[in-house]
């Protein structure tokens, strides 16, 4: 290599050395002053249309996979209390052929119309016992 083209790859190399290492300092920027309380007046809790029901992202089982439906009933599955909940029976369940009612403390029977049985908490499937508090 010439001396001229050594020179001018040294300066080059140098020149450039010295951009490599400056350190980069970012732009201070004034602080945030803090925020001041809203004079907007508060939302209104009316809706402005009338509102839709929600509606349940899946629909309500009717029946369960592991236990039979309550013969002739209308009744719903509640996978939570692990029995069919009798529809026109206030607190009355069917499950694996015998019916449960709470009425002040747990009976059960064959039938949904009786002859009822008192029974206690470990006479009644769990999921009837936590749902009840006893």
């Amino acid at each position: 290599m010439t001396a001229i083209a050594r020179i001018t790859l040294l300066s080059l190399v140098l020149g450039l050395s010295g951009c490599a290492v400056q350190e980069y300092e970012p732009e201070r920027l004034p602080p945030i002053p803090p925020s001041q309380p809203s004079t907007k007046p508060a939302p209104s809790t009316m809706p402005s249309k009338p509102s839709t029901p929600v509606k349940p992202s899946k629909p309500i089982p009717r029946t369960s996979a592991s236990f039979a439906p309550p013969p002739g009933g209308n009744s719903h599955w509640d996978a939570k209390l692990g029995v069919y909940v009798l529809d026109n029976q206030t607190n009355t369940f069917y499950r694996q052929r015998t019916y449960y009612r709470w009425n002040n403390g747990w009976s059960r029977s064959i039938s949904p119309n009786g002859p009822w049985e008192e029974t206690d908490i470990h006479g009644v499937p769990g999921g009837l016992g936590r749902q009840f508090g006893q």
